[in-house]
């Protein structure tokens, strides 16, 4: 994943819900955006950044927004509150902020929506995902990218990558379904041993019940997955909405509109529907492996 820059910047699960919520009491309250910029002071381009859930809510600021909006219930405002702080500590203490040096700003905020995800479902049709490569694997692609210099720099990256997979086999592990284009397999990432490594890594990580890894076959011929990758991730909040994360040579592009998620969830569906089984998909990893990669 490149974390040079980024399209459009996402918001956080936590800020997001947060804004949906300052969002509804506002409307209830019949007022506009520009009543509500006027009672912080600010732009109506700001309640539409906060409402939206791209920029931090000071809690003095919500206190003015919810007095605004009439709202006067202590058992709401300790809520929002509550939730307005756990939504500001999120983005100022993610154990990713270690790592600021070699992660921008677009980087980071990806890996904080990941951490709060319980699920992500991802085309691939050049790469192994992230969270299934190994460090070796995600050293060569991390040099091939160009994007980081140092050997310091690219170990730092690496270490970030195996720190984020660290949540497959958590308490609460986070479920991934990956589907890959069979070319991905064929790819020799860092030469005949590291993809030997790699792939027998890929087979390895099938056997967790939180993780299903599918080939998309070249006999399958045109399909829809053929105009990018992408990860689709969801949260466990029952507010919050998917999101989808589409990458690009120069940075990325988020989307957070329903209709816009729901044609990628129905691309993921036609590319895992499309693709071999699980089981199928596993057996020709290994044979793959056995006339490709032998040692």
């Amino acid at each position: 994943m490149s974390a040079r820059r980024s399209t459009v910047q996402p918001s956080t699960v936590l800020g997001r819900q947060l804004g949906d919520e300052l969002r509804q009491y506002r409307e209830a309250a019949g007022l506009s955006t520009s009543a509500a910029a006027e009672a912080l002071d600010c732009t109506k381009a700001k309640i539409s950044r906060i409402e939206n859930g791209r920029v931090p809510v000071r809690v003095p600021d919500l206190m003015a927004l919810l007095h605004t909006y009439g709202v006067g219930d202590g058992q709401v405002l300790e809520r929002l509150t509550t939730l307005a702080r756990s939504a500001n500590r999120r983005r100022r203490e993610g154990w990713w902020n270690q790592y600021g040096p070699v992660l921008e700003d677009t980087y980071r905020d990806y890996i904080a929506l990941e951490a709060v995800s319980d699920s992500i479902r991802t085309y691939q049709s050049q790469l192994i995902p992230g969270l299934l490569q190994t460090p070796a694997y995600a050293r060569a692609v991390t040099v091939a990218s160009k994007a980081w210099q140092t050997p310091d720099e690219i170990e730092q990256f690496v270490k970030v990558r195996a720190a984020r997979q660290e949540r497959l086999t958590a308490d609460q592990p986070l479920s991934v379904w990956a589907v890959m284009a069979e070319g991905v397999l064929h790819q020799r990432v860092g030469g005949a041993d590291v993809m030997r490594a790699q792939l027998e890594h890929l087979v390895t990580m099938t056997g967790l019940a939180n993780v299903t890894v599918q080939v998309l076959p070249f006999s399958r011929g045109a399909h829809g997955g053929m105009f990018g990758p992408y990860l689709l991730l969801s949260f466990p909040q029952v507010s919050a909405l998917d999101v989808v994360l589409m990458e690009h040579p120069t940075g990325h592009i988020w989307l957070e509109q329903e209709p816009e998620v729901a044609r990628y969830r129905d691309l993921f569906d036609d590319a895992r529907t499309s693709a071999l089984s699980p089981a199928e998909s596993a057996a020709r990893i290994e044979r793959i492996i056995s006339k490709e990669y032998r040692a």
